[in-house]
């Protein structure tokens, strides 16, 4: 079924291309095609004067002591100060590196929005409209469809730019979850609406 476009303007819609650090995607087993697919999205959407925004995760170390015993996600990165700030392990993978004008955001917790200034970022940009890509589809990208839900923005997942490590989650997420609170949509389909709006 053809994605709903009403009201669909990419002058204020924002790609958020998120955790696509070498540390998160190298533990893929086959990467390289996703990423491609992610690359060739951030093509489409700057081609039509839309916002790229980046998430990643990492640490400084005022950051490590902000994280509870109790927090089951980050405990142990913060107890090992794995995932630092300035570790290459949480740059930004080289084919999909931001450009001038981007947005770029180091969050400290699963959501894009819960530790940044994204959203204000977004909303100075006049975006009302997200497309979601992302590692891991049970991590950020679902963190970041119900909170950007809540937020009131028109959502959108890639559902060919999202991978998770358990497959059967992320069939459950795109096929059953996402869509009571987003449009999923492919790569394809995101080109067309691009090119209609």
């Amino acid at each position: 079924m053809p994605a709903p476009s009403n009201g669909f303007d990419p002058k204020r819609t924002a790609l958020l291309v998120m955790d696509f650090q070498s540390g998160i995607v190298g533990r893929l087993d086959e990467p390289d095609e996703l990423i491609g697919r992610v690359r060739d999205a951030i093509a489409d959407v700057r081609a039509h004067e839309g916002v790229i925004g980046y998430v990643r995760v990492a640490f400084t170390d005022d950051d490590y002591a902000t994280v509870p015993a109790t927090n089951v996600t980050f405990s142990a990165a913060a107890e090992s100060r794995a995932m630092g700030d300035d570790d290459p392990s949480t740059a930004i993978v080289d084919a999909l590196a931001p450009q001038q004008g981007d947005i770029v955001v180091r969050k400290v917790r699963i959501g894009a929005m819960s530790t940044t200034d994204l959203d204000q970022r977004l909303r100075a940009r006049g975006v009302n409209t997200v497309v979601l890509a992302g590692v891991s589809t049970s991590g950020v990208v679902l963190s970041t469809v119900i909170d950007a839900a809540d937020r009131d923005y028109r959502v959108y997942v890639l559902s060919d730019g999202v991978a998770d490590f358990d497959t059967d989650v992320h069939d459950l997420l795109l096929n059953k979850v996402f869509g009571r609170r987003a449009t999923v949509i492919d790569s394809a389909e995101l080109h067309n609406m691009l090119a209609k709006a």
